[in-house]
């Protein structure tokens, strides 16, 4: 009877240990699906908006350029295959509140990219904000650390 459980044991570990880096992968996934929501709440594309993704990315996640490039095209074919954010902020829940407002201080970079922020991408983040539990005030205070200085 121990050795059964102890195989059970180890099997419940092992399966975790290798959903971690699975885990990350799709936090990664949806991170980027997010940024790409944003972008997309105005039905039009812009080089500005896509660029601030890649870069952003990049910052947020402490990864290449290269592998940016490729999180952003699983992530676009993700978020037009997606119903709702629901799908995304579910898995980003698990986040830190720090790492929940880098994320939604980079939502509003991408929104303020193309120096239009459209009433769809403001709903965008203010959804996401109550969908991973950033507080209010912490809304505001990453839109106004997003926004450019010149305005």
């Amino acid at each position: 009877m121990f050795k059964q459980l102890r195989t059970l044991l180890k099997k419940v570990i092992n399966e975790a240990a290798e959903s971690g880096s699975n885990d990350t992968t799709s936090m990664h996934l949806a991170m980027a699906s997010l940024l790409c929501e944003v972008s997309g709440a105005d039905h039009q594309s812009d080089k500005r908006e896509d660029s601030a993704k890649l870069q952003l990315l990049v910052k947020l996640l402490d990864i290449s350029e290269e592998q940016a490039q490729q999180l952003l095209l699983e992530a676009v074919a993700k978020s037009k295959a997606s119903t709702s954010l629901y799908e995304f902020t579910t898995k980003l829940r698990a986040l830190m509140p720090n790492e929940r407002y880098d994320l939604i201080e980079a939502m509003w970079a991408v929104a303020y990219a193309d120096g239009i922020i459209e009433p769809m991408e403001e709903a965008v983040i203010r959804q996401v904000s109550d969908l991973i539990y950033l507080d209010h005030l912490e809304f505001i205070r990453a839109k106004l650390a997003a926004a450019p200085k010149n305005q």
